[in-house]
C-alpha cells in the first residue's frame, strides 16, 4: 500500500532493498492510545554533565555500584514489544469493532485547504507546503463553493516545474500548451491552477458519506487511492482520510483493537508484506532525472541506491517544496545524493529539528518497528533490506539475493552509473554533508554499542522543546533512576542517552553543544562541587 507523499524528504542507509507496502516513521514506541487529534504532550527525561567536568577526572562517583547494564535482547525486547503498563484503552473506542468505526470519528475541517480554479499556482503551492496537513489543496470552482472539483499536491507540484525547466516530456498534442506554460513562467505571468490541469496526473477523487465505515475506506486504499474526501450529509466537505492517517490511527488506537494488536509482534517476512520489484536512482543520478523519472512513471518515492545497491537515502515528489524558489533552480543539476544532504542541512538550520530519518527495515523487523517508523517520519514508504541473520545486531548491508531486486531505469530515461559485478564499499549515512549534526534511530547500531544499553534513537525535536525537557528533567528526584520503566519513558520519547557511572549524557548535535561549551566557560567549578559565576576559562584546568 502506498501512503501519501508527505515530507518523506530525504535519508539514509545501507542495504539493498525491497518495496513494503505500508511505509512509515521511527518512532521506537507507540505513544498511550491517544490518535492525532487528541495526543497529549508529554516530556523527556536528560541530563548532561558540564563540559568543565568532562574534561577533567572526575570525581568519585557517590554511587558506589552501578547496576547491570541491559542486554542486546532486552533492549531490542522493549523496542518491539512496549510493556503493557503504558498501554491505555481509549474510551471512546475500547469494546468496539473497528470495522464500526465511521469515517467522520477520523477526520477534522481544519485538514481541508481551498483554493479556486482562479489561484495562481504560486500560492497555491505556499499552501500546499505551510498550510496542508494532508499533503493536498482541494480546488473548488469558487470561492462560495463547498464541493471539491479537484485537488493539487506535490505530484502536480513536480509536473509544474518540470515543464517550466524544459525538462518535461509531452504527448505530440501537448507541445503548444507545454511551450505556452514554460513561456509563461520565465515571463513572469500569473499562472492559474485551471491552466496547469491538462499537465496533472489525477488520481481519481473519491468521495465518502460521513457515516461509512473504515472498511470501505480501507478497501478503497487497497486500490492504490491515496486519500478520500469524508463529507457531510448535505454533500460538503467535512473532512479528508488519507491512508498515513489511518495506520497512524490503528498504531496510536490498537490496544482497543486485539485483531489488529496481536499483528505487531510479527516479523515482515512472516506477513509477507513488501513489493518484490522497485525502482531506484542511482546516488550519482542528476536530480532532474529522478524527479522526470517519478513523473513519467507515477511514483510518490524513489529509492536512491550507490555502486553497490545499498540504500544510501530516499527522494520524494514531496521534497520538491525544496525547489520552489529560483536560488533552487541550480539543484536540478546536481547528483541526488547533495539533494540529500541540502535537505537534512536545511531541516537542521531552518527547522532545528536533529533528525536523521532512516527510511528502510528488514524482512526480520516486526510490524510495530515499520509502523513506528512511517509514523515517526510521515513518509509514505520502508524500503525493506536485506539482513544477514534475524539477529538484531545484524547489519543491513549484505549484497541482494535472488527474491529482491532493483530496477534502475533504462538509458535514455534517467541513465545509471554502471553497476559493478562485486561488491564495493557503500556510502555510509555518515558520509552525507552535515550528517554529523543530527541523530538518527538504528537498531542494529544500538545493538552493537560498547555496553548493549543506549545508542543514538531517531529525535525529531526542535532545539527548545529539548531545553525545556531537560530543565525539568534536573529537577526531578528520580532522574538519575535506572529503571526499567525510566528506560522505556527514554525509548518512547527518542531521546538519545549514554549512561556512564554516576552521569547521564545527551548526545546533541553540534550547535547544541556550542551552546553548552559557551554556558560551562561561564560556570567555574569550586573545591567542594559547588559552582559560582566568574572569567572564562583560561583552558587551565
Amino acid at each position: 500500500m502506498d501512503l501519501p507523499a508527505s515530507g518523506s524528504g530525504a535519508g539514509a542507509g545501507t542495504g539493498p532493498l525491497k518495496e513494503t507496502a505500508a511505509a512509515i516513521p521511527t518512532a521506537i514506541q507507540r505513544t498511550p492510545s491517544q490518535s492525532s487529534i487528541t495526543k497529549a504532550s508529554s516530556h523527556a527525561a536528560g541530563h548532561r554533565s558540564s563540559f568543565a567536568e568532562n574534561m577533567r577526572n572526575a570525581p568519585g562517583s557517590p554511587r558506589s555500584q552501578r547496576h547491570p547494564s541491559f542486554t542486546q535482547a532486552a533492549v531490542q525486547e522493549l523496542l518491539n514489544h512496549p510493556p503493557a503498563a503504558n498501554k491505555h484503552s481509549n474510551p471512546r473506542f475500547a469494546g468496539r469493532d473497528w470495522r464500526d468505526i465511521s469515517v467522520n470519528e477520523l477526520v477534522s475541517p481544519e485538514d481541508v485547504k481551498w483554493a479556486t480554479l482562479d489561484t495562481s499556482v504560486e500560492e497555491a503551492s505556499m499552501t500546499l507546503v505551510k498550510h496542508a496537513p494532508m499533503n493536498a489543496v482541494l480546488i473548488r470552482q469558487n470561492a462560495s463553493a463547498t464541493t471539491a472539483i479537484s485537488t493539487f499536491d506535490y505530484n502536480d507540484l513536480n509536473a509544474y516545474l518540470l515543464v517550466v525547466v524544459g525538462l518535461a516530456n509531452p504527448d505530440e498534442g501537448q507541445v503548444r500548451l507545454f511551450d505556452e506554460i514554460a513561456t509563461k513562467a520565465q515571463d513572469g505571468s500569473p499562472i492559474t491552477l485551471q491552466d496547469i490541469q491538462p499537465i496533472c496526473r489525477k488520481e481519481s477523487l473519491v468521495t465518502l458519506p460521513f457515516d461509512e465505515t473504515l472498511d470501505k475506506a480501507i478497501e478503497i486504499f487497497g486500490s492504490g487511492i491515496h486519500r478520500v474526501l469524508v463529507c457531510g450529509p448535505s454533500g460538503d466537505v467535512a473532512g479528508m482520510l488519507s491512508q498515513l492517517k489511518l495506520v497512524e490511527f490503528f498504531w496510536n488506537e490498537g490496544i482497543n483493537f486485539p485483531a489488529i494488536d496481536r499483528l505487531y509482534p510479527a516479523i515482515l517476512r512472516d506477513l509477507a508484506i513488501g513489493t518484490q520489484q522497485i525502482i531506484a536512482v542511482n546516488s550519482d543520478t542528476i536530480l532532474a532525472e529522478a524527479l522526470a523519472l517519478m513523473n513519467t512513471e507515477g511514483l510518490t518515492s524513489v529509492a536512491v541506491i550507490d555502486n553497490a545497491r545499498n540504500v544510501v537515502g530516499n527522494i520524494s515528489t514531496a521534497d520538491v517544496k525544496h525547489l520552489t524558489n529560483a536560488a533552487s533552480a541550480p539543484l536540478l543539476k546536481q547528483s541526488c545524493l547533495h539533494f540529500i544532504s541540502v535537505i537534512l542541512s536545511e531541516r537542521g538550520v531552518e527547522h532545528g529539528r536533529d533528525s536523521f530519518p532512516v527510511f528502510y527495515v528488514n524482512p526480520y523487523s516486526t510490524l510495530a518497528h515499520t509502523v513506528a517508523k512511517l509514523v515517526a517520519t510521515h513518509a509514505h514508504r520502508m524500503w525493506v533490506v536485506e539482513s544477514a541473520s534475524p539477529s538484531p545486531s545484524a547489519p543491513a548491508t549484505p549484497l541482494l539475493g535472488p527474491s529482491s531486486s532493483v530496477l534502475v531505469p533504462p538509458t535514455g530515461a534517467v541513465p545509471p552509473s554502471p553497476l559493478p559485478t562485486q561488491q564495493q564499499h557503500s556510502v555510509p549515512a555518515s558520509a552525507l554533508p552535515g550528517s554529523h549534526l543530527l541523530l538518527f534511530y538504528h537498531s542494529a547500531a544500538m545493538a552493537s554499542a560498547a555496553d548493549a544499553e543506549f545508542d543514538t534513537f531517531y529525535l525529531q525535536r526542535t532545539t527548545q522543546e529539548f531545553a525545556q525537557d531537560l530543565d525539568k528533567a534536573r529537577k526531578a528526584d528520580d532522574f538519575k533512576s535506572d529503571s526499567v520503566q525510566f528506560l522505556v519513558h527514554a525509548l518512547q520519547q527518542g531521546v538519545a542517552l549514554y549512561s556512564d557511572v554516576d552521569k547521564t549524557r545527551v548526545v546533541r548535535s553540534m550547535e547544541a553543544e556550542e551552546e553548552i561549551r559557551a554556558d560551562d566557560k561561564e560556570t567555574v567549578p569550586e573545591s567542594g562541587g559547588k559552582k559560582r559565576k566568574g572569567k572564562k576559562s583560561d583552558g587551565r584546568s
